[in-house]
Order: C-alpha cells, then structure tokens, then sequence
C-alpha cells in the first residue's frame, strides 16, 4: 500500500510563499514548490512535499529572498522540522550536530527547502519576522471610469 499524497499543502507552508511575496513582489518564484510532482514522488517516496508540509522558496538576494540568512533565522523558528540549503541539512532533532553535509542528490542550490513540523501545519503566524510588518495593500478596489460594454454592444469582427 503506498502513502497518500496530500492534495492541498498545510497553510503554514502555503504562508511561507504569500509571506514571502508579500514582504518582496518582485522576487523570482521559479524554484518555488509545494506539492510533489510525479517524478519526484518517485524519487523521494518520504519527502514532506509528499504530505504538504513541505515548501521550497526560491533564493532570489536581488528581490529580497536571500535563502542563507533564512536559513539561518528559521532555525530558531519552532515550526520547522528541518531546512536544506546549498548542500547543507539542519534539522531541530539534530540540532547539536549544526550544519550538517546534505548527501541528496538535489543540493538545493536554487532554493531553501523548508519542512514543517506536523504539530505547526496550521500556524500561519509571521515568517520572515525580521523583514518587518506586513500592510494589507491588496484590497483596494479599482475605478473604473466607464461602464464595460454588454455583449450585444461590441462590434462583432464581420462589422470591422
């Protein structure tokens, strides 16, 4: 019997993301990950991508999202499990040992890879504490100056 795969990732992981976009826009997003492909659920039968409480955040130090100083903060943070970044694993039960030698075949150059303790699945509290206060800016609505056209009020191309 194989390992369910979870369908949807656990808020907390979800937040990582939002947080993190939210703290800086115009950050790459390209080795952002949450839930598991095919291929590499095959590959890392155990992964906590595989039960959503796993996420990858990319390291983009131009837009904001420098992976090795988070790396670093997010040790103190009671919700992660364990962290992988640039060939090196840290994780709470092992704590003592440090930084240890990563020996996966994926370095995590690219990202940070974050794994949530199961107990913390929920807690959406801040991340990225150090970056500073989140404002709400995205619930501004927009004007429009001019009613939108009905259908039957566009011309059609055969008029054109």
């Amino acid at each position: 019997m194989s390992a369910m795969i979870a369908k949807r990732a656990t808020p907390a992981a979800i937040a990582v993301l939002r947080q993190a976009t939210a703290h800086c826009p115009k950050r790459k997003k390209a080795s952002d990950g949450l839930l598991p492909s095919r291929a590499h659920i095959a590959a890392s039968p155990t992964s906590d991508h595989n039960t959503g409480y796993a996420v990858d955040l990319t390291h983009d130090v131009l837009g904001g999202i420098d992976c090795k100083k988070i790396f670093q903060y997010l040790k103190a943070d009671k919700r992660v499990k364990y962290l992988i970044f640039q060939g090196k694993i840290w994780s709470k039960d092992r704590a003592d040992e440090g930084d240890r030698k990563y020996t996966g075949s994926n370095q995590h150059n690219k990202h940070l890879h974050i794994s949530i303790n199961e107990k913390y699945g929920h807690d959406t509290s801040p991340w990225f504490p150090w970056l500073g206060e989140l404002t709400v800016i995205s619930k501004v609505k927009a004007k429009v100056s001019k009613p939108l056209p009905k259908k039957k009020d566009v011309p059609s191309q055969k008029e054109n």
